[in-house]
């Protein structure tokens, strides 16, 4: 049986990415937010203010930007971030609510970091684009996405096969007095 049509097939009906985007988008959506549940707050030590504690609650990603010397913030496009050396990444928000001596202050929307953002994602704008829109946004309309852009290089994860988690596996296996060996991988809150 010649694997060259079934290939071909898989291409064009699913693509070699897809999984990598679908993955990234759920990471996103829905893991982010769960490391962030897992959590729950901080009790930070700060005598003068007296008992402290900051609750964490959703969590929201904006848009790909840069920040420029002169201090503005504005969108980029993954063309920009290759010719400039940037990483094409996005805000990463976290709500935070303060609560001193029990009294709970005003929550506050508050970025925590940045995320780089996955070409074609549905967090990138390329993955909403017809091909006239990314040709003139200096785009390939072939290239299927599915990296990031780092410091102005693409960049590939390469995904491995991993038992699953939370799951004894038993396998056979000769070692001395042994026949059988159970291997469990722990995981909780996105912690392996």
């Amino acid at each position: 049986m010649e694997l060259k049509p079934i290939l071909n097939s898989f291409a064009n009906e699913v693509g070699f990415v897809r999984f990598q985007i679908e993955s990234f988008n759920d990471f996103v959506d829905n893991r982010l937010q769960k490391i962030v549940d897992d959590i729950r707050e901080i009790v930070p030590e700060v005598p003068e203010i007296g008992e402290l504690k900051i609750k964490f609650g959703a969590v929201s990603i904006g848009e790909p930007s840069v920040s420029e010397a002169d201090g503005t913030v504005r969108k980029i496009m993954p063309l920009e971030a290759r010719l400039r050396d940037l990483t094409y990444a996005a805000p990463v928000y976290v709500e935070m609510t303060p609560v001193v001596n029990k009294v709970e202050q005003e929550t506050v929307n508050v970025q925590v970091g940045s995320l780089p953002i996955m070409l074609k994602s549905k967090f990138c704008p390329l993955g909403k684009m017809k091909n006239e829109q990314l040709e003139a946004a200096g785009e390939d309309p072939l290239d299927p996405g599915g990296y990031f852009i780092i410091n102005g290089t693409e960049r590939v994860l390469i995904l491995i096969e991993e038992i699953a988690s939370n799951r004894i596996i038993v396998q056979k296996q000769d070692i001395g007095n042994y026949t059988e060996i159970a291997r469990v991988n722990s995981e909780r809150g996105g912690y392996v």
